[in-house]
């Protein structure tokens, strides 16, 4: 995988003797919702364009504030959503470089990706608990947590606003993308996919760690806490990650009902043909199988290739155009739970469609419902 502008602004460190992160946001900040997700809202959500960022660096043998050079990172660089395992190896004690575990498994896989994380992980990775960093007031697995809560938990783990932040899992791209696409929601856009995760990282030579140290572990347990107590309405730490809730990129129930007929957005599933053809049961019992009427699937591993790294813009094009997609057209994603639809989003987004929004209870939700409309092949 080729540099970006990031790696280069990232690399760049290296030869200065201090720096730091600054924000150039100028975009409008939407306002936050502080109760559970049922207060998402809005069927017309504005979108708008991921802001720019840069490196302050200053020489310390001169005066600072003569000495600062801003080096802006392009909306270009934001069209490239994963990082190489060469970059991150060079980067990887960078300050403000923020590597996370986000291993999540199917049940039916029967992995514990926690002690996965324990056994062996990128050195100086953080945990972050997929199941476990999500709404405690939704029936629902791994739903958004509040706003509050996201912020509680990421503070727990010691990620800063300033931070870069770089996501693996342990199959390749699969959850990562999921806790990237979370970070964006709650306004980070300072976040990458490690390309190809864990797996890409060991094939490449890199070393892994064979314990998490107990601080680690601390703050993965801690960052579970936090969420707890915040949806029980008590005190937790001092926040030192700010979340800003951006509305435009989740749908609710609701949404995906008035899409049907108003068409506004193309409908993508990511699940499987079988499953989206109701032909195969769904994993989870009680839910009806089939899709939601007028969606299209792309199942989410077509924008992988066989080392589970993302395809190139050329070859993610085709596979979109193939399903009938138009590219000129805003997009909607889906899937079971809301995971492997942000891979679709993932891959989107190389292809400089970054407002993707996902439906966050997925089929999940909308087959487990009595009055959804379902279709079958």
């Amino acid at each position: 995988m080729g540099s970006t502008l990031l790696p280069r602004a990232f690399a760049g460190l290296r030869s200065i003797r201090s720096a730091a992160f600054v924000t150039q946001d100028s975009r409008r900040i939407y306002n936050s919702f502080t109760k559970r997700r049922a207060s998402y809202g809005g069927t017309n959500l504005p979108s708008f364009a991921a802001p720019n960022f840069g490196f302050i660096r200053c020489d310390a043998t001169t005066s600072p504030s003569a000495r600062i050079i801003t080096s802006a990172i392009h909306s270009k660089a934001h069209n490239e959503p994963v990082v190489s395992a060469e970059w991150l190896h060079a980067n990887l004690r960078e300050p403000d470089v923020k590597v996370v575990d986000a291993s999540w498994y199917m049940p039916d896989e029967q992995r514990n990706p926690f002690q996965e994380y324990q056994v062996a992980h990128i050195p100086g990775a953080l945990f972050f608990d997929v199941d476990g960093i999500s709404d405690r007031t939704s029936k629902l697995p791994h739903m958004l947590p509040s706003e509050e809560a996201f912020a509680a938990a990421v503070s727990a783990l010691g990620i800063y606003n300033k931070d870069g932040v770089i996501v693996y899992d342990g199959k390749g791209i699969f959850s990562a993308a999921r806790v990237w696409w979370m970070f964006r929601v709650f306004g980070h856009d300072k976040v990458w996919v490690l390309d190809g995760g864990l797996p890409e990282w060991r094939a490449s030579g890199f070393d892994v760690e064979s314990s998490a140290s107990g601080d680690a572990i601390l703050k993965a347990s801690a960052a579970r806490e936090a969420v707890e107590k915040v949806y029980h309405g008590q005190l937790v730490g001092p926040a030192t990650f700010e979340a800003k809730f951006q509305p435009h990129l989740v749908w609710m129930l609701e949404q995906i009902k008035q899409n049907i007929d108003a068409q506004t957005h193309q409908h993508i599933d990511a699940r499987s043909k079988p499953r989206f053809d109701g032909i195969a049961l769904e994993p989870r019992k009680g839910i009806r199988s089939g899709h939601v009427p007028g969606s299209k699937c792309i199942p989410f591993g077509q924008m992988l290739d066989n080392s589970q790294m993302l395809l190139p813009a050329g070859e993610l094009t085709k596979r979109f155009e193939q399903a009938g997609i138009s590219l000129d057209r805003p997009v909607v994603t889906s899937c079971g739970t809301g995971v492997t639809a942000c891979i679709l989003a993932l891959g989107l987004y190389r292809m400089g469609k970054t407002d993707v929004p996902i439906y966050d209870g997925s089929w999940t939700e909308w087959g487990s419902q009595s009055d959804t409309p379902v279709t079958t092949a």
